[in-house]
């Protein structure tokens, strides 16, 4: 049937850049689509995109496009106001409707407010749909009627509530006038000088057809002993499906089934699969408590961590920053995180805790670290996951749990493959002492290429006095 004469719909792609289970896009089909993606910085406020996600987004998007083209759609870009560049664009097309993926963000749910009410001023009627999540949040709540707090439980009703299950790929038809258009290379999201972009490029494969690539590998290769080596960094262990995720080149209800359809068709048996689901409604857990706890990226969920005595020291900073702590598995994550815009997530644990409790520094400053240089960099798992390890989240680890950084790179590292490829420089370094180098005899050292405190830092705080200082802190909010 022919669309010629239909006026269009406005698809405004946003963190969900994919063509599959895309249920805005796949109710639009009927009609003429003006696919759009606005560059929209200000809204974000402090937490607009940084430099890895901006990167992430170039390529993400320019693999869209090259899907919508072979569809017949047009994906334009603008700049701008994201409420002005829209109802801009349905002024020029005569749409409508605007169909979007509902956001969560704080901002989104703005944004969301003020584009509907602008449309419906010029007649044109704001829809959204699901896409992001496997559950709108207010669809989850406890027996009280509120939002839960505590992931187990979170856990077991998400669990039992029937999955959206994904809807395929549309046919669609794209609108036949002309529509102006920025161009992605104007918008200056790949780095140039200096281009520290080599190792993602290196790493990723953004885009839809990457993201099921990397779930397919996944599910082939390593979803059977998730639940052994999904700890072990040295390893490919994990989905890395993170970053995928959070662009929306794949949807959490795609992923959910792909595991189901494993299942049935391998045979697979024990818990590997569960842990790896449980995984995924972490990050739903995450965004629902985002939704119901706006402040979660700034303020303490815990409201007595709002008087924690933290003793930031700038110096410190920049060796965490750097990788240049003197501990091997933390200046380990903290490399590869710089290198690839990613980090295990058993080292994100590690480093993290190095950050708020042998340094003492306010885990605020570390959020603010990872959002500028993660490829996966998500407000809700990255402010949840911050405060989980600090102490002071929902459902948070306690306190007193201060992570050994020498035992946990003996038990997550044992043959030392993860610290030994970050951490060149200690790479002949034998594995009774890579965790621990200041450790070793003179001659161990001097054999190995290690000059401690020249070639590798000694430790800039030493475990014990750290541990202690961090407990008689947490003690003194503690008794209030």
């Amino acid at each position: 049937m022919s669309t010629d004469h239909q006026p269009p719909v406005i698809v405004w792609f946003r963190n969900d850049l994919r063509l599959r289970d895309h249920p805005a896009l796949s109710a639009a089909a009927g009609a003429p689509i003006v696919a759009v993606h606005v560059l929209d910085d200000a809204a974000a406020g402090n937490w607009a995109r940084g430099g890895a996600s901006r990167w992430w987004l170039h390529q993400s998007i320019d693999a869209l496009a090259t899907e919508l083209a072979t569809a017949g759609v047009q994906l334009v870009l603008r700049r701008g106001g994201s409420v002005e560049v829209i109802s801009e664009l349905a002024r020029e097309t005569g749409a409508q409707a605007v169909h979007c993926s509902r956001g969560f963000e704080p901002w989104s749910v703005e944004l969301e407010t003020g584009l509907r009410d602008k449309l419906h001023s010029q007649g044109v009627l704001l829809r959204r749909f699901a896409g992001v999540l496997i559950h709108d949040p207010d669809q989850i709540k406890t027996k009280e009627g509120g939002p839960y707090k505590v992931y187990s439980p979170f856990w077991r009703t998400l669990s039992g509530q029937e999955i959206r299950v994904p809807v395929s790929r549309p046919t669609l038809h794209g609108y036949r006038g002309h529509v102006a258009s920025d161009r992605l290379a104007d918008w200056g999201l790949e780095p140039t000088r200096p281009d520290w972009a080599e190792g993602l490029r290196e790493t990723w494969t953004p885009g839809e057809v990457g993201a099921q690539r990397r779930l397919a590998e996944f599910l082939d290769t390593a979803i059977e002993q998730y639940d052994a080596r999904r700890d072990l960094p040295g390893i490919e262990g994990t989905s890395r499906l993170s970053p995928h995720l959070h662009f929306g080149e794949v949807s959490p209800a795609q992923v959910w089934q792909a595991v189901g359809n494993a299942i049935g068709r391998r045979g697979l048996t024990g818990k590997a699969p569960t842990v790896f689901l449980k995984e995924l409604v972490w990050r739903e857990f995450s965004y629902h408590l985002l939704h119901h706890f706006p402040s979660l990226p700034e303020k303490a969920f815990r409201e007595p961590f709002e008087r924690f005595p933290w003793a930031p020291h700038q110096g410190d900073i920049g060796a965490w920053q750097k990788g240049r702590t003197g501990y091997p598995i933390v200046d380990a994550g903290m490399r590869e995180l710089w290198a690839t815009g990613w980090m295990h997530n058993r080292v994100r644990m590690i480093t993290a805790s190095f950050l708020t409790k042998h340094l003492m520094v306010p885990w605020q400053v570390g959020e603010a670290w990872f959002w500028d240089c993660l490829v996966d960099a998500d407000l809700a798992s990255n402010s949840a996951s911050w405060q989980w390890v600090a102490g002071s989240g929902a459902d948070a680890a306690p306190y007193f749990r201060i992570f050994n950084p020498i035992l946990q790179g003996q038990k997550f590292d044992p043959e030392g493959e993860y610290v030994r490829r970050w951490v060149p420089e200690l790479a002949k370094l034998p594995g009774k002492y890579l965790h621990a180098p200041w450790t070793a005899p003179a001659g161990v050292l001097g054999a190995a290429g290690v000059r401690l405190g020249e070639t590798y830092p000694v430790p800039i705080v030493e475990h014990g006095a750290a541990r202690e200082r961090a407990m008689a802190a947490y003690e003194m909010i503690r008794a209030g």
